[in-house]
């Protein structure tokens, strides 16, 4: 799998990316995966798929594996392009599986700790609805053992671990990855991205 860093010395060809690309974006939880495929999504014109969304069910309800990978074959039924993104490892084979391309989020613990917290707070605060009408509170989200700032400080040395680790084998066909490691440089890849022509 060739690796590709991203800065602002890299050349946009270097990136490759179109409205064909299929990609998935991966990195510690609250690092910012999903406002990056967002950003690719609209710039792209291709379709953003959360994993998040096809996986919790109202109540905090965790689908059942069979239906999870239904909503994900669902997702990408028909689309020439699209981006993932999700730390599901029980369905690589269907999210890395399909894609060429993998985005990885390679941020300093401490950028993605703030960026965790900072949303988490955000969200208690203002009763954002997620998916399927979940909402984050102070009792689930930062005082309990599944709180999601304490997840994210704990996955964060074996998911980089991880990550640095991969190789072809590992990876289910996926060609390349872009390695962002810094917030910038996510803003310079989708600032690189000519706006898609309307038909």
């Amino acid at each position: 799998m060739l690796r590709i860093f991203c800065d602002r010395n890299s050349p946009p060809c270097r990136f490759g990316l179109n409205d064909k690309s299929r990609i998935v974006v991966v990195g510690t939880s609250g690092s910012g995966k999903s406002v990056l495929a967002g950003r690719l999504s609209r710039s792209l014109g291709i379709k953003d798929i959360e994993l998040d969304a096809l996986h919790w069910k109202p109540g905090w309800r965790e689908s059942p594996i069979d239906e999870f990978r239904a909503n994900i074959l669902a997702s990408v039924e028909g689309q020439k392009g699209y981006v993932i993104h999700g730390n599901y490892g029980k369905v690589r084979d269907l999210t890395w599986g399909t894609c060429d391309t993998m985005i990885w989020l390679d941020y300093p613990r401490h950028v993605v700790m703030y960026r965790v917290v900072s949303r988490t707070i955000k969200r208690i605060i203002t009763r954002e609805a997620l998916w399927n009408g979940n909402v984050e509170t102070l009792r689930k989200s930062v005082f309990s053992r599944d709180s999601i700032i304490l997840w994210s400080w704990n996955t964060y040395r074996r998911r980089r671990s991880q990550y640095l680790s991969l190789n072809d084998g590992d990876c289910h066909g996926i060609q390349r990855m872009i390695v962002i490691r810094h917030p910038r440089d996510a803003r310079y890849l989708t600032a690189s991205i000519p706006t898609p022509r309307k038909p």
